[in-house]
């Protein structure tokens, strides 16, 4: 019988693992799901781009010389090397001298990767097509093995980006703009230096952090022998050391700066090959966490205490949500162990922290590499930068702790907490009734033990799915009391009140404190059963100076749009939505302060509410076609990615269809119908919709053509208006009218509105011949091709977007660049007067559809379609 070959014993031959703190070779199980992606970028011999797609338990692996383009004629030469481990994916640092690969490895992206053919035959067959979603490589992309040479013994292939919205011809842009670490924010530079603790380093080690949370690289673990059993007993528990609440991240070398991890602080006491974990307040939840209990019983120790965090990885919305969603379904979680307060005996705590943490690290390193405990990595000083980046990523904030102070069993400033994002606990002391059917509650009452009295701090109204909302009920029926809780409520809120006795606590997300204390659009994320509530007080920053309301601060523009929003829709007020003010037609829009675009204060629920009013303009065009979402749930300053597949979980106002791909597999596509579908696609973080050019029911038959008109950096814009009008005459030429569009970016779209009957193979031969000819007609100021030499003081013009699954930017769709400009319908007399491509704004929009205007009016009732005639007509 057939061994079957260990698909690693090629990575662990070239590696002397004593010298190399790569990870060893082991082969994990295959994962259902997501899988990862990831490139690190290499200094070895040569600098290079090592692209690797999980698959089988392994990272497939090439090494891209020149980096990946985005412009899909540059065709980059991809060598297959040999398959590694799926913990590589997590290894940044430097690989010894003289060692296999030596040199500086940068995590240079991740993320996640779809396949659009089948991967076990696309490996074999030499072409491999799919869809990458990742901080910087996303969209289309196809891998192609080239014929070898005679006596060429290496595996040559070719790594190619599709032709998609996230294509362009400058291509050299995506290696050139991004330098630095998705994670660590690092040069290859500053990686190279930071050998050791002196010289600042940070993520060092084979296990980032931040990479792990972020990429939710969790996985079943590959079996490890156990280690030799040691005498001795788990040390007893101990107070945690809290961290205090600063508004600022701290400067100087002498600060640690770790993530801020968004879970359950757990103390987990080991020995005699046990490990027992404890809360915070001392509860005993092994049980819960039998995962990290069995691989901390592992510990080369007679015993040890040690202190960290349990999370669990959220694909979407909160980790710590999904960390209650894991405990409750015996899902993965993973501790990141952050200190040592006790090891064989010995108190450490009154050594300095850098010191128990090089213990730890070492101790740890003892049961070898796994996905359940990781060792919390740290950066030396740079804390605004930290702090900074880690915002960006995603995550809660940053630790800050002084390298040289012992460990204290209570709250102090020699550890400092500075978060991203305002959040924190609060007692449940009681709840508003609501009048909707089904609901058990409108919000929550909450508050916190302030001089032994529970003070009233607000209302809670959003965050409450269905099983949320059951949890609650069953919780309160056992609380109810006849007084109030709180030392006062006010009069307004306690008149028809329900008290309930304060021993809940509840993990809030809100906006801020209004001008008399009370949170402001708090969502609800969990209850925290690891907390007693008579510890709950309330956290300010030690250093924070109040804000003013920010209404104050924001735009008379953005005011302007968001109250013609409201008045437009009739449904936000207080009066005719009682239970909050952050709902729009009916969805609950999460985050409703958070700011989306860049120099533009346009809160998330002013963008649903746009998109409650423009839906009557907008779905003519762009209702019943398949879409594709560019996401940004943290608005253009974090990341953002596009979706064209349904997710579970999507709500049921965004509609799902099954569509077959030109792979042959079928996958579920999305479309709306209604105001409602816009308006969750925002709920979901959406700032772009991208629209099929054909009918959801007509699929293979189009109803309009584009030809986007994108024009070199040095084209201006009058340019490309004289060209448009020039395409429009050509287009009348041969009986087709059209009418343009301004995108919200450079160029302008011309757009042929047709009746859906001639096929996606006549509307592209059309697009392409049209195109074509009219560039070869004028070559010295129009090309029809992506070549970014040729292009040169010349507008592109793209027909591309014009053949089945290409999609273009939907009209009055806002657009994820800074000030957030839309995409606007014009007419061509209109078009004639404007100054930039990039001019209207939601402000805009909304006074244009109260003028009445009607910029594609001229349309009518026009019917036209490719008739034999015309396409007849094109040159062969």
């Amino acid at each position: 019988m057939a061994v079957r070959q260990n698909p690693l014993s090629e990575y662990n031959r070239r590696r002397d693992f004593s010298k190399t703190g790569e990870p060893v070779g082991k082969t994990a199980p295959a994962r259902k799901g997501q899988k990862r992606f990831l490139v690190q970028k290499h200094d070895a011999t040569r600098l290079h781009y090592d692209f690797r797609l999980e698959w089988g338990g392994v990272l497939k692996s090439w090494a891209v010389t020149r980096g990946p383009s985005l412009n899909p004629e540059d065709k980059r030469l991809a060598v297959r090397t040999e398959d590694h481990p799926m913990a590589y994916g997590d290894f940044e640092g430097t690989i010894p001298e003289k060692q296999y690969g030596g040199g500086t490895v940068m995590l240079w992206d991740t993320g996640w990767w779809e396949p659009d053919n089948n991967p076990e035959e696309g490996l074999r067959e030499g072409k491999l097509k799919f869809h990458l979603h990742g901080e910087r490589m996303q969209g289309g992309w196809t891998l192609v093995r080239m014929r070898p040479r005679p006596g060429e013994k290496r595996e040559n292939w070719l790594l190619i980006k599709e032709t998609d919205d996230i294509a362009s011809d400058d291509g050299e842009s995506l290696i050139e703009d991004n330098t630095m670490s998705v994670f660590t924010g690092r040069t290859m530079t500053e990686i190279a230096v930071a050998k050791g603790e002196s010289k600042k380093h940070v993520w060092q080690s084979e296990k980032s952090a931040a990479a792990n949370v972020k990429a939710g690289a969790i996985a079943e673990e590959p079996p490890r022998p156990r280690a030799r059993k040691r005498p001795g007993k788990p040390p007893a528990f101990q107070k945690p050391q809290l961290a205090t609440l600063v508004s600022q991240a701290p400067d100087g070398d002498e600060w640690m700066n770790e993530v801020k991890f968004d879970g359950y602080r757990l103390l987990v006491a080991v020995g005699g090959g046990e490990a027992r974990c404890y809360t915070r307040t001392g509860l005993d939840w092994t049980e819960k966490f039998h995962a990290i209990s069995n691989t901390l019983g592992e510990l080369d120790c007679n015993s040890a205490l040690l202190d960290g965090e349990a999370v669990a990885v959220a694909s979407d919305g909160s980790p710590f949500s999904a960390l209650q969603k894991a405990l409750k379904r015996g899902g993965d979680t993973r501790f990141y162990a952050f200190d040592l307060l006790e090891l064989d005996g010995r108190d450490l705590r009154k050594k300095p922290l850098i010191e128990r943490k090089h213990e730890l690290k070492a101790l740890l390193d003892s049961i070898g590499p796994t996905g359940t405990v990781q060792y919390s990595e740290h950066v030396r000083g740079n804390g605004a930068k930290v702090f900074a980046a880690m915002c960006k990523s995603g995550q809660e904030g940053i630790i800050a702790k002084q390298a040289d102070a012992p460990y204290q069993n209570r709250r102090t400033r020699s550890w400092l907490k500075i978060k991203c994002t305002k959040r924190q606990e609060f007692v449940i002391g009681g709840y508003s009734p609501s009048s909707k059917k089904g609901r058990a509650f409108a919000s929550l009452l909450v508050g916190t033990f302030e001089d032994g009295k529970l003070v009233y701090q607000g209302r809670v109204g959003t965050g409450f799915d269905e099983a949320r909302m059951e949890e609650l009920s069953d919780a309160f029926a056992k609380r109810r009391r006849k007084t109030a809780p709180f030392a006062a409520v006010p009069d307004t809120i306690a008149c028809d009140a329900i008290w309930l006795t304060p021993d809940l606590v509840a993990e809030v997300d809100f906006a801020e404190f209004t001008d008399d204390g009370h949170i402001r659009h708090g969502a609800f994320e969990g209850l925290r059963r690891d907390k007693e509530a008579k510890t709950v007080t309330l956290e300010r920053p030690k250093a924070a100076k109040e804000d003013k309301a920010r209404a104050e601060h924001t735009p008379d523009s953005a005011k302007r749009a968001s109250g013609k929003a409201q008045r437009a829709q009739g449904t936000t007020s207080r009066a005719a939505n009682s239970d909050a003010d952050d709902t729009v037609l009916g969805i609950r829009i999460t985050h409703p302060e958070r700011e989306l675009f860049q120099g533009e204060r346009v809160t998330k629920l002013d963008l649903a509410r746009y998109y409650a009013v423009v839906a009557e303009k907008m779905l003519p065009f762009a209702g019943d076609h398949l879409l594709s979402l560019m996401r940004c749930p943290q608005g253009t300053r974090g990341q953002c990615f596009y979706q064209k597949h349904a997710s579970e979980g999507f709500p049921g106002e965004i509609l799902e269809t099954p569509v077959r791909e030109s792979s042959g597999d079928t996958e579920n596509y999305m479309y709306v119908r209604d105001a409602k579908g816009l308006v969750a696609a925002v709920q979901m973080g959406t700032l772009e919709f991208h629209i099929w050019g054909s009918p959801v029911d007509k699929l293979e038959t189009p109803d309009r053509l584009v030809f986007d008109l994108d024009p070199d950096p040095s084209v201006d814009f009058a340019a490309v208006k004289d060209a448009a009008l020039s395409l429009r005459n050509a287009l009348d030429d041969i009986g087709l009218q059209s009418v343009p569009m301004v995108t919200g970016g450079k160029g302008v779209h011309v757009i042929v509105p047709l009746s859906p009957r001639a096929p996606w193979e006549d509307a592209k031969r059309f697009a392409k011949a049209f195109a074509q000819g009219f560039a070869d007609r004028d070559p010295d100021n129009f090309i029809a091709t992506m070549s970014k030499e040729k292009r040169k003081g010349r507008i592109f013009i793209d027909w591309l977007r014009n053949e089945r699954g290409a999609t273009a930017i939907a009209p009055y769709s806002t657009r994820a660049r800074s000030g957030g400009p839309v995409a606007t319908p014009v007419s061509w007399s209109e078009l004639s007067d404007l100054d930039s491509a990039n001019t209207f704004h939601i402000a805009d929009i909304l006074e244009r559809i109260e003028s009445g205007a009607e910029p594609w009016a001229e349309l009518g009732s026009t019917k036209q379609s490719l008739t034999k005639e015309i396409l007849g007509a094109l040159p062969e």
